[in-house]
């Protein structure tokens, strides 16, 4: 096996596929590996470059690869489905891989470390309590809206409207019913108790990184926005420019051009969609508190006169894209001049 220069690993819970070729690109082995017998096996490799699709522990595996010495570099499945020849099954996606990650072209993940990963559980399990939250809200407003009670919307203002008003209709309730609603009331203020202790993890770990700290300071970018940016894409290194960066986030506009003819549709919300839901809600914020001491002012109000307001929004959600990209990837802090002469 000293003649292998390439490997594809297929992952998956307990029994992996590789598929190692020469310099060449021809076949050496193709095998099933078991779990407990993956790190051994490319232990007896000699260093060399392993391409794996960027899914569920990859991340975790690259990392136990690059101690042993490998070049591993992840990418993305949909680059990788065009290589695959035949039906799929492990063996071909192994193939698949083993060529895909020798392209020139081909574009690579970065590997995250346990910090990065640690942090973005934090904002996925935020993310899933925020979902289950407006569930149950909306689960509650409907239970007292069948006995004409009407809630508003909102956890602020409802958990207000309970405090407030609700006793002069609860007293009203069935008594069955007014007992489901404190048991849901009960969930809800649990649930809301699990994302303020997640809030405070989130805010601890953006004090002590430099780089969030930079970001905060972007007028639209928050401790979450900043939080979650870091923890995806570090220093913005696998991207060549801001430009890369807001595409890859979904925030310019489908292409569908043939012949000569360019047609552009809506945005592509390709790449992450919590990143860019996180940017375009502070750019909402930016455009409904505007303050006219600020540099982008001037252009939001010129651009507010051609466009339609979604519109200006996703274009200020862009510009903080390439603004935070440039921030990471050459380490420099936010200025309103310099965001002034650019624009």
């Amino acid at each position: 096996m000293d003649n292998v220069s390439t490997v594809g690993l297929d992952l998956a819970k307990n029994v992996f596929q590789v598929h190692c070729a020469d310099e060449k690109g021809r076949c050496i082995q193709s095998k099933v590996i078991r779990r407990s017998q993956l790190l051994r096996f490319f232990a007896t490799l000699k260093p060399c470059l392993v391409g794996m699709e960027a899914c569920g522990s990859s991340h975790y595996w690259a990392r136990e690869l690059k101690l042993l010495g490998h070049d591993v570099r992840l990418m993305a499945p949909q680059y990788v489905k065009a290589y695959v020849k035949t039906n799929k099954n492990d063996a071909a996606d192994a193939e698949a891989i083993c060529e895909a990650v020798t392209r020139p072209g081909m574009r690579f993940v970065d590997i995250k470390t346990e910090e990065q990963q640690a942090i973005l559980l934090l904002h996925r399990d935020r993310e899933g309590l925020t979902r289950d939250r407006t569930a149950l809200i909306n689960r509650l407003r409907a239970t007292l809206a069948e006995f004409g009670v009407t809630a508003p919307s909102g956890p602020q203002r409802l958990n207000r409207w309970f405090r407030e008003d609700y006793s002069g209709y609860g007293v009203r309730l069935p008594g069955l019913v007014e007992r489901q609603v404190e048991r849901m009331r009960t969930r809800l203020r649990g649930l809301e108790s699990e994302i303020a202790a997640l809030d405070v993890e989130i805010d601890l770990t953006s004090r002590s990184n430099e780089a969030c700290q930079r970001l905060e300071a972007v007028p639209g970018i928050g401790r979450l926005t900043a939080s979650a940016v870091v923890a995806t894409v570090g220093k913005g290194q696998s991207f060549k420019s801001g430009r890369q960066f807001a595409a890859w986030l979904g925030l310019v506009p489908r292409q569908y051009s043939s012949g000569g003819k360019p047609r552009l549709l809506g945005i592509s919300k390709r790449g992450d969609g919590y990143l860019r839901r996180l940017l375009i809600h502070g750019a909402r914020a930016v455009i409904r508190h505007m303050n006219p001491k600020r540099a982008v002012t001037g252009w939001l109000a010129q651009l507010s006169t051609r466009a339609h307001h979604n519109v200006v929004i996703v274009a200020l959600a862009n510009k903080l894209a390439r603004i935070a990209w440039a921030i990471l990837y050459k380490e420099r802090t936010y200025s309103e001049a310099l965001v002034a002469g650019r624009r």
